[in-house]
């Protein structure tokens, strides 16, 4: 009978733990919610790709204009399209790009990462273009001690439609809302999503033609 009776607190903590826990399904639905209320009181305004395509693969930056493609809110802040010598990447092209970025937390609202001030310490990122796929690793800096060499899939989003140019002062420089999905390791193993802003500064830009 005193086993019993010891047995009940016992059964009482193990269904209070499980009451505790928070579903995968959950923290999804917290992370929809946090990119809403980012959108919100960020002043966002979310375009169709329709309007963004007939916008001539722009967003109007004074309008605060994003377009979602495929889950990820994109901003195009500068894109050297006109610049002389600028140009997208050839199929079969391996480009190595330096990358400076900051790295935001949006259901934490917190900074995570970032070497936009710290000149000395550039992340580097290897790209390629194989039959119209994009891929890419990085080879050092901040990203690659954080989570690894994998870049996550939302940082791909905007290389369809920015040109590449060696000009510091006109690289393609984009703002992104990333899903847990398409974020990094953490971000997919604790479920949250993040805003980046990245400045692509490409190495390796040759003609090939």
């Amino acid at each position: 009978m005193k086993n019993k009776w010891l047995l009940l607190p016992l059964f009482a903590l193990l269904f209070a733990a499980c009451d505790d826990e928070v579903s995968y399904s959950d923290m999804k639905d917290r992370e929809t919610r946090d990119v809403k209320e980012f959108i919100r009181s960020e002043g966002i305004k979310v375009i169709s790709f329709k309007e963004f395509v007939e916008q001539d693969s722009t967003t109007n930056v004074e309008e605060n204009e994003y377009v979602c493609i495929d889950d990820v809110y994109m901003q195009i802040v500068r894109n050297p399209k006109n610049v002389e010598g600028a140009r997208q990447m050839y199929d079969g092209e391996t480009l190595n790009v330096m990358a400076r970025f900051f790295e935001y937390n949006i259901s934490d609202a917190d900074t995570l990462l970032g070497n936009i001030y710290d000149s000395d310490n550039p992340d580097y990122m290897r790209i390629k273009l194989d039959h119209g796929s994009y891929s890419a690793t990085f080879t050092s800096g901040y990203m690659s001690i954080t989570y690894g060499s994998a870049v996550p899939t939302g940082w791909l989003t905007p290389l369809p439609y920015i040109y590449f140019t060696r000009r510091q002062s006109q690289t393609a420089k984009v703002r992104l809302i990333v899903p847990h999905t398409k974020g990094t390791s953490n971000a997919s193993s604790y479920v949250y999503p993040c805003f980046y802003e990245i400045t692509f500064i490409p190495e390796n830009l040759y003609d090939t033609n």
